[in-house]
């Protein structure tokens, strides 16, 4: 397949690339046009301001691609689609707020009208969106069918989703991945936690009894990848591994793994004051999710279990 990605440089984006080359497939990155001293530079998380072989060019924050860019377009079989600004990059100021927003939504719309006015469009696009769709629910199990929660994350995600409409309608196979906590030694949110943890000073966060919906990059991978070739599959797929557990359990967790103790909590007063609203949803925020769709088409995980997928991803 020639296979189309955007935030090809992220977490995901980066761990995608070789497994699609891997595969047999061409992969082609859609890469933010250089202007203004960006060149060579990241922009939002997971864009490129340096193109290179195999890339076409694009300006997402202007909404706006050259003719002869959108022609290369034509024919293409599958677009990944991973591009945003960081969630956890800062305290959610309106600004910030405004950013996150944009970069899922306004480009995310933009990216699907292109699609769907092409000659030639892709079979299939497949776009990230994240489980903060549900908000926060305790210990209620939830799957696809469940209904959307409350706060920023949550409408974040509903508009993300349905930014892709202009696909839908051109008859484009859209797939929404809710992507839970992804475990990854290279990056995201688990790095982050390795250097406290690792230093001893690791332990749960509030009460630690809200959920955490986690899935080693290893199967997002796999996700991703039967997502483009499950003809079956559109609308939203949770994607998180089978096991979710509480922010407790992930926390003795870790701490057994890198063979740290874990008995400094950090409460939830204190992540209010240290990360504002982004604590609220980020961190002491819970949704037990189910991969109910992926698990009814036919996927298997290689990682059911906490210990062995952190094991894995951090060579313990």
């Amino acid at each position: 397949m020639r296979i189309l990605i955007t935030g090809s440089s992220g977490l995901i984006g980066s761990a995608l690339r070789p497994a699609f080359a891997t595969a047999g497939h061409s992969v082609i990155r859609l890469v933010r046009s250089g202007q203004g001293g960006l060149e060579g530079q990241k922009g939002h998380e997971g864009q490129e301001a340096n193109p290179a072989e195999g890339a076409i060019l694009w300006d997402p924050r202007l909404g706006s691609m050259e003719p002869g860019e959108r022609a290369r377009l034509e024919g293409l079989d599958a677009v990944v689609h991973l591009a945003g600004e960081s969630i956890a990059g800062g305290r959610w100021t309106a600004g910030r707020k405004a950013k996150i927003r944009d970069s899922r939504v306004l480009v995310t719309r933009f990216l699907a009208t292109v699609l769907a006015g092409l000659e030639r469009p892709p079979r299939v696009m497949v776009c990230a969106s994240a489980v903060g769709y549900y908000g926060d629910r305790g210990d209620e199990v939830l799957t696809e069918e469940s209904s959307s929660g409350e706060g920023f994350l949550a409408g974040l995600c509903q508009e993300w989703e349905q930014a892709a409409e202009p696909a839908r309608e051109k008859g484009i196979r859209v797939v929404n991945l809710r992507i839970g906590l992804v475990l990854s030694g290279a990056g995201g949110a688990l790095k982050q936690m390795l250097t406290p943890f690792r230093l001893g000073l690791g332990g749960v966060i509030g009460s630690g009894r809200q959920y955490w919906s986690w899935i080693a990059i290893d199967d997002v991978v796999g996700a991703f990848q039967h997502a483009l070739i499950t003809d079956s599959l559109r609308g939203p797929v949770n994607t998180v591994g089978p096991g979710p557990v509480t922010n407790r359990e992930f926390t003795r967790t870790l701490g057994r793994v890198i063979s740290r103790p874990t008995v400094f909590p950090l409460p939830a007063f204190a992540a209010r004051l240290a990360f504002g609203d982004m604590a609220n949803e980020l961190l002491l925020a819970g949704q037990r999710v189910e991969p109910r769709r992926l698990i009814e088409s036919g996927y298997e995980f290689r990682f059911r279990d906490l210990d062995a997928a952190l094991r894995h991803v951090l060579n313990r």
